[in-house]
């Protein structure tokens, strides 16, 4: 499972300790439907899982950080394609988030604004895969009509900007694909998982009049936003997630959205999933119900042995999969895992995917 890099250093699957985050919309779901040890007395609203100061919590690399491992062995540990795509940067940036009451209306440039505008920095498309809603949860995607930049400005002035947003109702199991340029806004009482390019940009248009711990208002970026959002209201909202053939009993693979950015794939386990080498980007393996052993597939068989080399993930863990890493083999009893990657332009679950949405998302 793990190759010996031109450092020496041996790179298998590497857990990382999670940052979490409070925020003013926050809540204490993570504990129960992400594993996490909340501190008391906080509201938490983000588990990040692949943060750059994510702590490593496996032999050799123990008290690492993610942004440390980056630096120390690039290419083997992020994948050719992955750096084609981001450059020497970690790619994908992963959380647990949970709404307690609704996030702020958002909306994030797409790279090439980011680069103009922020710096040199990324944009961001994400995708949302909902664990739980309450049952009158909604989100906020995209405008309900038509409505030009000085519409949007003056309904943001006047405290009325949700007259003009479209909100939907979502349940567990819906997919949502946030492209760049979409405005939205996570409800109340949804706790979702979120995959998204590594980009701190957000351009937050509208915060309800909402005040912070201090008394005052949250900082908007009106004029920011309305240089990069999609005024047209959208298509769909939810995406179709598309099967993907598995040569393993037991297990089911469902690509849930795929662009030129990244794929996230649920795979549910009852057993062994084959997970083959993939030297063009480096892997994020979450665990959404059970538990997971990566293992290395030369080195283990079905019988379970005990391995030095094996990595064990509980419910809300995460581990990364380095691009120079051997195939390994995912073991779990009616395990429910995310896993995600930067995909080559022919990458079987990307074309997949898009050919079986009803709309072209553009990336």
């Amino acid at each position: 499972m793990a190759e010996t890099t031109e450092h020496g250093v041996r790179l298998g699957a590497v857990k990382l300790r999670a940052s979490l985050h409070e925020t003013i919309w926050g809540g204490r779901r993570l504990a129960n439907l992400a594993g996490k040890q909340l501190p008391p007395n906080t509201r938490i609203g983000e588990a990040w899982e692949t943060a750059l100061d994510a702590v490593a919590e496996t032999p050799p690399f123990t008290g690492k950080t993610l942004g440390d491992l980056v630096n120390s062995h690039g290419e083997a540990l992020l994948g050719a394609r992955a750096m084609a795509v981001y450059g020497k940067h970690f790619p994908l940036l992963t959380k647990f988030i949970d709404a307690n009451s609704w996030l702020s209306v958002q909306v994030h440039p797409d790279d090439a604004y980011a680069a103009a505008h922020e710096g040199g920095k990324l944009g961001k498309t994400e995708t949302w895969y909902i664990l739980h809603a309450a049952p009158d949860a909604q989100i906020v995607y995209g405008m309900r009509a038509a409505a030009s930049p000085d519409e949007v400005r003056a309904a943001i002035a006047t405290n009325r900007l949700e007259d003009l947003l479209h909100t939907v109702a979502v349940q567990a199991g819906d997919v949502v694909f946030v492209p760049a340029g979409t405005v939205h806004a996570i409800g109340a009482g949804v706790a979702l998982y979120e995959l998204q390019e590594y980009s701190d940009v957000t351009y937050r248009l509208y915060d309800y009049g909402r005040a912070q711990a201090n008394g005052q208002p949250r900082e908007l970026h009106v004029e920011q936003g309305l240089a990069v959002m999609r005024y047209e209201p959208p298509a769909v909202t939810r995406v179709t997630p598309v099967a993907q053939p598995t040569a393993d009993a037991g297990t089911t693979r469902r690509t849930l959205a795929a662009c030129h950015y990244f794929v996230l794939d649920e795979l549910t386990i009852n057993g062994g999933f084959n997970s083959a080498a993939r030297p063009g980007s480096v892997q994020i393996i979450s665990v959404l119900e059970g538990s997971c052993a990566i293992a290395p597939a030369q080195e283990r068989g079905q019988d379970g042995d005990d391995d030095a080399d094996v990595v064990m993930l509980g419910l809300g863990e995460t581990a990364i999969l380095p691009a120079a890493m051997s195939a390994c083999i995912l073991y779990g009893d009616s395990a429910r895992l995310a896993r995600s990657y930067v995909p080559e332009q022919d990458d079987h679950a990307l074309l997949a995917w898009r050919a079986a949405q009803t709309v072209d998302f553009g990336v």
